[in-house]
This record gives C-alpha cells, sequence and structure tokens, in this order.
C-alpha cells in the first residue's frame, strides 16, 4: 500500500482539478448554470415528498429532511458507482496517451459527487432550522459515517470500475442491482418504522447488512432523532470499506497496464 499513498500524493492535484473542470462544464451550457445544483435535490424532495407523504401517507416526522438525507447519501454512492463501471472507456483519450493510476479517476467522481453532497447537506441544514430539529453532541458521529460511506464507495467503484473494463454488459447489471439497494435502503421510508414492527429481524439484517442503510439511519439518527448511531456497525462496514478499498487498488495495479489494450 505505499505504492499507493505515494501515488495518491502525486496524483491527488490532478484528480482535483479535472473535478474542478468537470463541475464548470456541467453548467457551462445550462441557463441556470450553478443553480441546478441547489434545485436538483430540491426537486426530487418535493416529488418523494408528494409520493410518499400524500399518496402513501407515510407517518415519518419532518418528511422533507428526512427524504433528502436519505437522497443526499444515496446520490453520492449511487452516482460514484454508476460511473465507474464505464469510467476507464468514457477517458480512454487520457489513459492511452499519459500514466495515472486509474483509480484517480474514481476519485475525480468522488470529489465532485462530494461538492454536491455539501450542497445538499446545506439544504439539510435549512430544513433542521426552519423545522426547528434540534441539535446535540451526536452532530460529532457525521465523519465516522461519511467516512464508512467513503470507504465502502471507493471499495466498490474500484472493483466495479476493472472488471467494466472487460465486461461491457456489467452496467445493465449494476443498474439492475442499485435499483435493488435503492429500494433497500429506506431512501424515503424508514427500515425500522415500516418494516421493524412486524418483521424485526428482517429491518435489523436490512440496517445492519447494507452500508448503505446503515449510513443513511446513522445520519437521520444524529441529525434528525439526537440519538447516538449503531457506532459498532459503522466501525465494522468502515474496516470492510478499507479492506475492500486495498483489494480493488492490488487488482487495479496488477491489470491496469492491460485496460488500453482491450479498450
Amino acid at each position: 500500500m505505499k505504492r499507493f499513498f505515494r501515488d495518491l500524493k502525486r496524483y491527488n492535484p490532478y484528480a482535483m482539478y479535472a473535478a474542478k473542470a468537470e463541475l464548470k462544464s456541467s453548467v457551462a451550457d445550462s441557463y441556470l448554470n450553478w443553480l441546478w445544483w441547489i434545485l436538483d435535490p430540491i426537486l426530487f424532495m418535493l416529488i418523494y415528498s408528494f409520493v410518499v407523504k400524500l399518496v402513501f401517507s407515510s407517518r415519518e416526522e419532518n418528511f422533507a429532511v428526512f427524504v433528502i438525507i436519505g437522497l443526499t447519501a444515496w446520490d453520492f454512492f449511487n452516482r460514484t458507482i454508476t460511473n465507474s463501471v464505464k469510467l476507464v472507456r468514457a477517458n480512454k483519450s487520457t489513459v492511452t496517451k499519459i500514466y495515472i493510476p486509474k483509480y484517480t479517476l474514481i476519485l475525480t467522481k468522488m470529489y465532485v459527487n462530494f461538492f454536491k453532497m455539501l450542497i445538499s447537506f446545506a439544504l439539510v441544514i435549512v430544513g433542521m432550522i426552519f423545522t426547528r430539529v434540534p441539535v446535540s453532541f451526536n452532530l460529532l458521529y457525521i465523519p465516522l459515517i461519511l467516512a464508512t460511506l467513503f470507504a465502502i464507495t471507493f471499495g466498490a467503484a474500484t472493483i466495479f470500475m476493472h472488471f467494466g473494463v472487460f465486461i461491457e454488459d456489467l452496467s445493465n447489471v449494476v443498474t439492475v442491482l442499485l435499483r435493488l439497494v435503492f429500494y433497500m435502503s429506506g431512501i424515503f421510508y424508514s427500515i425500522s418504522g415500516r418494516i421493524g414492527t412486524n418483521n424485526p429481524l428482517i429491518a435489523k439484517l436490512l440496517n445492519l447488512g447494507n452500508p448503505v442503510a446503515l449510513v443513511i439511519s446513522s445520519l437521520r439518527d444524529v441529525m434528525l432523532y439526537n440519538q447516538t448511531p449503531n457506532v459498532l456497525a459503522l466501525i465494522i462496514w468502515l474496516v470492510a470499506g478499507v479492506l475492500i478499498s486495498a483489494l480493488g487498488v492490488c487488482t487495479i495495479y496488477k491489470y491496469e497496464n492491460s485496460y488500453t489494450k482491450v479498450i
């Protein structure tokens, strides 16, 4: 892993510069420019709030903030994983001309998605102030929760990026898997409240066995309900994410020279 940290220090400025360029280009031809980064989560929040709160009569308190917390964490994970599958092929002109560790492409996407996530979290804070949600010291657990999300996301992205080079149809499989994970993560409902009432074991398995669901429920615990999250479960998934990341990075280092031949 010495090579990883050495390369990370060397190529991280490139990843950050590429992320800034992508953010600028994404709104270059838009009339509203950067305002879309604010409108996007607000519009999705309104859609889910209407469908779930009014149509299905959801009982969750502060539902607008409840939903946007779930969407914020999910979008970071979903966008990064979705992009990772075809990331090498999409950057063919770069990877065939200069050498960069291929996981640097993932870091670029994570920086872009992290910036958008910060905007969504700013909206969450506004919503918390507007609905007068009390603040507690449990907010100090947020760095641990986000570290878990980042580790799991980066680890999974490295694996999918590697196999995406060799399996062109992998993106279709990943799309279906992510759709399944979406509905199993409690984005617009409470797993404990909805499923746990009649099936506590299934609810526990979903919350602890699905890291995205764990992250979302933990963020809601510390931000909405002033509760302490399941620290042990977060640490276990953080360690698992680090191990998966190490496996993915080592795999990329081993096979990245063959990527240009395949694409």
